[in-house]
C-alpha cells in the first residue's frame, strides 16, 4: 500500500512536516500529557466496528460482535463499543466486571476463560454471565455452583478446537492437539451429551483459532472443519443452536507493506459457508458471533515518546526514548513489528538507520530494529502506531517504573482516560511487617 495512504487509513497526517493524528499535532499531545503516553483515536475505533457490522449484515442481519475485551479494557473504549450497540468476549472475571462497569447488559456478555476457577464461575453465573467453557471437567463444577447459587441454568457452550490453527506468532495460535484452548472434536459429542444429561436446554458453540490473522485463507481448513462438527453435533443430539460463534484473530497491516486483511474474502470463507448450511439445515436461525479486538483498535492507538539518548557505539547508531518494554511489550516478547515514525521532520536533514532503544535494564528492551528516518534530535518525539490494542493492557512497572497514562482523542479534542501512575502507586498496595520498621 502507498506509504501516504495506508498513515491516512490510520488517520495519520504529516502537515508541513508534522505529525497530526485526526485533528491534532502529535507535538501538542505529547507536551500536554507527557510522555510516555497513549493515545486513543475514537473515530477510528467507531469506523472499524461499523465496517464489521455492515460486512455481517450483508449476509446474515441475526449477528453479533463481540468485542475482544483483552485488546483494550479502558473504559472509554468499552463505553464506546457500547454505545455501537456491540457485545463483549471476556477472558477473565476482571473483563466481566470491567464489562459489567461500562454499561454492558449480562447478555451480551460471553466469558471465554480457559483453567476456570470456582470463584470464576460464581461470579459469571451471580451476574447473569453467558460461559463458554474449555473442558469437559469444567461441567461438574459450573453444574455444582448453578445448583448451590440456586440459579436457573443459563446458555452453554464450549470452545471447540478445529486442530488448525494460524497466527501472528507461535504464542499466539490457539488451536492445535498440543494447544491449552478447547476440546478436540473427538469429545464434542460427550461434552455437549453430558450438559444435556446435567439439565442444560440452551446451546451454542464456538471457536477461537488464533490471533493477528491477515490472510483470510488461513481460516478456510479450520472453519471447514468447524462447520462439519457443527452439523454433525445438532444431527446426533437433535440440538438447535442460540448461537454459533467463530472467535476473532482478525489482522491489521502493521508493516506499511502490508495490505488489510481482505474483509469480502474474509466473509466468503467464514460466515457465508455457515449461512447456506443454515438455510438447508432444521437448526433455528443462531445468532451469528464474531469475536475482533485488535482489528477495531489496534489502528486506533499510538504511543507518543521522546528521544532523551543519540548513541553511536561505532557499530550501531541508537535512538534511546522513554517507552520501553514495559509500556509496549509486543516486540520483545513475540517479536512483533510496530512502525515508528517521527513526530517533526527537520528538513535537510539526512535519512539514517537506528535501533529505538527503551529504558529498561534488558538488552532486549528494543522497540525497533534497524528503522530509517530523517535524523532527529534529542528531545524530539516519535509516534509508535498501531499500539491501541494489547498496549497499555500488557504494560508493567517493570524496573518500577509508573505506568504511562491514556489518552482519548475526537476531532479536535482531547481527554486524560487514564491518569498517569506515580511513585507513591508503586508501593500503594504493599505492607510492611512491624519488625521491619
Amino acid at each position: 500500500m502507498n506509504k501516504k495512504d495506508w498513515l491516512k487509513r490510520k488517520d495519520l497526517e504529516y502537515k508541513n512536516n508534522e505529525l497530526f493524528y485526526g485533528n491534532i499535532r502529535c507535538n501538542d499531545l505529547a507536551e500536554q500529557y507527557g510522555t510516555p503516553v497513549y493515545v486513543i483515536n475514537e473515530i477510528i475505533i467507531r469506523e472499524r466496528y461499523n465496517v464489521l457490522k455492515e460486512l455481517l449484515d450483508s449476509v446474515y442481519t441475526n449477528n453479533e460482535i463481540h468485542y475482544a475485551v483483552k485488546a483494550n479494557s479502558n473504559l472509554s473504549v468499552l463505553k464506546i463499543l457500547n454505545s455501537e450497540g456491540a457485545s463483549v468476549d471476556c477472558s477473565s472475571a476482571g473483563e466481566v466486571f470491567l464489562s459489567l462497569k461500562a454499561g454492558f447488559p449480562s447478555d451480551k456478555i460471553l466469558y471465554t476463560g480457559n483453567m476456570f476457577t470456582n470463584e470464576d464461575f460464581r461470579y459469571a453465573i451471580e451476574n447473569g454471565v453467558g460461559i463458554n467453557l474449555d473442558s469437559i471437567s469444567q461441567l461438574d463444577r459450573l453444574t455444582r455452583i448453578y445448583e448451590d447459587l440456586g440459579k436457573e441454568k443459563g446458555a452453554i457452550s464450549f470452545r471447540i478446537n478445529p486442530e488448525f490453527g494460524a497466527g501472528h506468532h507461535a504464542h499466539t495460535i490457539t488451536a492445535g492437539r498440543e494447544i491449552k484452548f478447547g476440546i478436540l472434536n473427538n469429545q464434542v459429542i460427550e461434552a455437549y451429551k453430558k450438559a444435556k444429561d446435567y439439565g442444560f436446554t440452551r446451546f451454542g458453540t464456538h471457536i477461537h483459532i488464533g490471533s493477528g490473522i491477515i490472510d483470510a485463507t488461513d481460516y478456510e481448513k479450520a472453519i471447514g472443519k468447524y462447520i462439519d462438527i457443527v452439523m454433525n453435533l445438532a444431527d446426533t443430539l437433535d440440538i438447535k443452536f442460540e448461537f454459533i460463534d467463530f472467535g476473532g484473530g482478525l489482522g491489521i497491516p502493521y508493516n506499511p507493506e502490508q495490505e488489510p486483511l481482505d474483509l469480502d474474502k474474509y466473509k466468503e470463507i467464514v460466515i457465508k459457508p455457515m449461512v447456506d448450511l443454515l438455510e438447508q439445515h432444521k437448526i433455528g436461525k443462531p445468532v451469528i458471533k464474531i469475536e475482533p479486538g485488535r482489528f477495531i483498535v489496534a489502528e486506533a492507538g499510538i504511543i507518543l515518546t521522546q528521544i532523551n539518548t543519540k548513541k553511536d557505539n561505532g557499530y550501531k547508531k541508537f535512538l534511546g526514548v522513554d517507552a520501553g518494554f514495559n509500556t509496549l511489550i509486543r516486540p520483545t516478547m513475540y517479536g512483533s513489528y510496530h512502525h515508528i515514525i517521527p513526530c517533526q521532520i527537520h528538513e535537510n536533514s539526512d535519512v539514517k538507520e537506528y535501533d529505538i532503544a527503551g529504558p529498561i535494564c534488558e538488552s532486549g528492551d528494543i522497540l525497533g530494529k534497524n528503522r530509517k528516518f530523517p535524523e532527529p534530535i534529542e528531545e524530539d518525539y516519535l509516534a509508535i502506531l498501531d499500539s491501541g490494542a494489547y498496549g497499555f493492557v500488557m504494560s508493567s512497572v517493570y524496573n518500577s517504573r509508573p505506568r504511562a497514562p491514556e489518552v482519548l482523542i475526537k476531532g479536535k479534542k482531547s481527554y486524560i482516560i487514564r491518569e498517569a501512575e506515580e511513585f507513591k502507586d508503586l508501593i500503594k498496595k504493599q505492607k510492611v511487617p512491624k519488625h521491619l520498621n
